[in-house]
């Protein structure tokens, strides 16, 4: 009774202690409060972990599972140039693969892949008391919860909470996406090695195949080395590879995805080396900058869109002239092609445009964009020479000056704009009387020079932005020298637009842009085309560029390639430059030189000379070499083999030719030069090489040297239709005579074509007048 009276008043704690009890049996809860109590917990358990799941939504996947390799190809749409991406990815549709792909994975990484909620609770376990016990950490994770581990959260989860979170998504993406996406997503997201993600990326660079052509054996080898591939890699570490698909063709035979049979017959399959992925290395480096330029430029994609958007991008470049390029730049500068190689400090460059719509089909800027990152054709610059005259020619033509109109040719000639004694002709050569043609054939400068003062220089400029050239042209009696300077890729685009007839299109390197996912178009190249100078202006100029190359200063090694080529060398002030641009209805190149000093200063200077006897390096001699070198590999391209004749020769402005112009400064008339044309003599000279000429092209020189022309036709079997046999009578015959041209009827083999000199090996003839 007392013990009872002294316990009244103290408190308790949900009953406890029980003062019923004595000792540590007063505080032992009873069954009923820890069966309530784990009941409880339970329930709260359950609670929370659906509350959780109910709040557990799936986000939108990482940006990085969804970057993808943009592949570059050349014009062919299969050859690969090159590759842009953060990451070397490729997605692929999981229907497009062999289904031993899929079954490899899952045998090697989720046995219960196509029965599980998307957890695994006895691999989670597992992973769980290995992980206490301090063993290697394991995470016990399915498919699934790589998936949802690096699809969407983009990166690795390593502690509890987010594992369990992770669980969470996987269940929940159990539940709203079929298996097979699962897998197709996994496929494509998981890192494998050699900096390559998904499966397309991992074929290629393991074996040189796509996804789609693995063999049961190379998935095993794949799927097996998934947990550590750049350790387990066969270049590593052999051994280890071999165990682990070993490992994953035997788990495959014990789930009924392979036989027994065609177990024994996999033999461990061979993968090629590992890539060195130096994207620019080489001269297709300057190419792929290009590309790269182009697709942000134009099409205004930034450079992460374009590392991670997953285009497939094929460009103009044609494989095989690319190929000519390059091995045609590398005999220069080996000293192959003029036997010595020139200072290393020279810079050559090779481009090639169609008219047809500007394609750039070849282009040569550099030898290595990694050391050289400047590209020559397309950022050097160097002063036109006389490639410059042509625009002036068409300037002329439009302005109404015919091709016979005749201008004295001597040297030295005073004119505005040249100080005393004037203007000199290459090696201080005179002329007579002669026409445009002859001035164009023989790259006279004073007979130019009086034809830009006479149309004035900002003719001469704006026939040549017209045509193609993008830099600034200078207004000045000069400029039809070729005193502004360009870029060699500007000077293929123009002439490109002589040989379309007077159409110019703006050159481009990208021809299409597709997106890999769903071949949707994300940008073209081609522009439209804009007739820019009448076809029979061009056909006239064309005209007069074509005897550059039969008899002018690029006929030493042009003209032996023996089909229809028109074109101009161009040689600037003190031979800091150098050029020959030619062109065919189907091609346009331009090869340029230029050298900067060797101490890397700003500036030009006088390109060293070197080769069998060449004493100054002018558009005539190493220029026009490398031209013929190059295309003579080009016609033997079948799209480039056929030799298509020019429009024949229009003869605009004919009627108002006259003998001797009087110059005209610019913007005012200026006073005639002190020497004049020498008078007409009486009796006319019959005009040399008219034999081989087109009709129209041998009429025209009979009225231009004031006779006429009387044509008969008969057949031939070593002249061309259309050609001329002969002409009589020759000599000097009284003004107005008609002479008889005779004119084959019938087709005829064209002639054999020698092999230029510079291909040949043979010792460089004297050179040749330059432009």
């Amino acid at each position: 009774m007392k013990e009872r009276q002294r316990t009244v008043g103290r408190r308790q704690v949900l009953g406890y202690p029980q003062w019923r009890r004595t000792g540590i049996r007063r505080w032992l809860p009873s069954w009923r409060l820890v069966l309530g109590s784990l009941l409880t917990l339970g329930f709260l358990g359950i609670g929370a972990v659906a509350v959780a799941y109910a709040m557990t939504t799936i986000p939108e996947p990482d940006e990085f599972t969804q970057a993808q390799t943009t592949t570059v190809y050349y014009a062919d749409g299969a050859t690969v140039m090159g590759t842009f991406a953060t990451q070397t990815r490729e997605i692929v549709d999981i229907a497009t693969l062999p289904e031993h792909v899929g079954h490899a994975v899952v045998a090697s990484e989720d046995r219960t892949f196509y029965e599980n909620a998307g957890i695994s609770p006895t691999g989670m376990t597992r992973a769980l008391i290995n992980n206490l016990r301090g063993g290697a950490t394991q995470g016990g994770s399915t498919i699934t919860q790589q998936y949802a581990e690096r699809y969407y959260a983009g990166q690795t989860t390593t502690d509890y909470v987010g594992k369990a979170k992770e669980a969470l998504l996987a269940v929940k993406i159990g539940q709203s996406e079929d298996k097979e996406e699962v897998l197709g997503n996994y496929l494509n997201t998981i890192y494998l090695g050699r900096g390559t993600y998904g499966i397309q990326a991992a074929s290629q660079a393991y074996f040189g195949v796509n996804a789609a052509d693995l063999t049961v054996s190379q998935a095993a080898m794949i799927a097996g080395i998934i947990p550590s591939p750049s350790n387990w890699d066969p270049l590593v570490d052999p051994e280890r590879a071999e165990q682990r698909w070993n490992r994953v063709l035997d788990l495959m035979v014990e789930d009924g995805w392979i036989t027994e049979a065609d177990r024994a017959a996999q033999v461990f399959p061979e993968t090629i080396p590992l890539s060195t992925g130096q994207t620019y290395a080489g001269p297709q480096g300057y190419l792929l900058d290009m590309v790269r330029r182009e697709l942000r430029d134009r099409a205004s994609f930034t450079d992460e869109q374009i590392d991670t958007a997953g285009l497939s991008v094929v460009t103009t470049i044609e494989k095989p002239l690319q190929d000519a390029a390059v091995t045609s730049a590398a005999a220069l500068m080996d000293g192959t092609l003029a036997g010595e190689a020139p200072a290393p400090n020279l810079r050559a460059s090779i481009v090639s445009v169609d008219p047809a719509d500007g394609a750039i089909v070849a282009l040569y800027g550099g030898p290595d964009f990694i050391s050289q990152s400047f590209n020559s054709a397309t950022q050097g610059e160097a002063q036109g020479g006389s490639t410059f005259k042509p625009f002036t020619l068409v300037g002329a033509l439009e302005n109404g000056i015919p091709l016979t109109k005749r201008y004295p040719g001597f040297s030295p000639m005073p004119l505005p704009g040249w100080e005393r004694p004037g203007l000199r002709n290459f090696g201080n050569q005179s002329f007579g009387s002669i026409d445009l043609v002859q001035a164009t054939e023989d790259s006279v400068n004073t007979v130019y020079a009086q034809l830009n003062i006479e149309i004035g220089p900002e003719k001469t400029a704006q026939v040549a932005q017209r045509a193609g050239i993008t830099t600034p042209v200078e207004v000045n009696a000069a400029n039809v020298l070729g005193s502004s300077t360009v870029h060699p890729l500007d000077m293929a685009s123009a002439y490109a637009t002589f040989a379309a007839q007077g159409f110019h299109s703006t050159p481009f390197i990208v021809r299409q842009a597709t997106y890999i996912i769903d071949d949707s178009v994300a940008y073209q190249g081609a522009g439209a085309r804009e007739q820019v100078f009448s076809p029979e202006v061009v056909a006239d100029a064309t005209y007069a560029m074509t005897r550059v190359v039969t008899s002018g200063s690029g006929s030493r090694w042009v003209g032996p390639l023996d089909r229809p080529i028109a074109g101009k060398t161009g040689t600037s002030n003190e031979n800091r430059s150098a050029w020959f641009v030619g062109f065919t209805p189907r091609i346009s190149t331009a090869v340029g030189f230029y050298q900067p000093p060797a101490d890397g200063t700003p500036g030009q200077e006088t390109i060293t000379p070197f080769g069998r006897g060449v004493r100054e390096v002018t558009g005539g001699t190493w220029p026009s070499a490398l031209w013929a070198q190059y295309m003579e590999q080009v016609f033997a391209v079948e799209k480039y083999a056929p030799a298509d004749e020019f429009p024949e020769r229009a003869n605009v402005n004919r009627r108002s030719a006259t003998s001797t112009p009087t110059p005209t400064a610019t913007p005012t008339p200026t006073p005639t030069p002190t020497e004049t044309a020498p008078p007409q003599p009486q009796t006319i000279a019959v005009p040399g090489g008219l034999a081989g000429r087109t009709r129209a092209d041998a009429e025209a020189a009979l009225v231009n040297a004031g006779l006429t022309a009387n044509v008969t036709e008969q057949p031939s079997d070593t002249v061309p239709a259309g050609r001329v046999i002969s002409a009589d009578p020759a000599g000097e015959v009284p003004a107005g005579t008609a002479v008889t041209l005779v004119v084959s009827s019938g087709p005829a083999a064209p002639p054999a074509t020698p092999t230029p000199a510079a291909t040949t090996g043979a010792a460089a003839p004297a050179v040749p007048p330059p432009g």
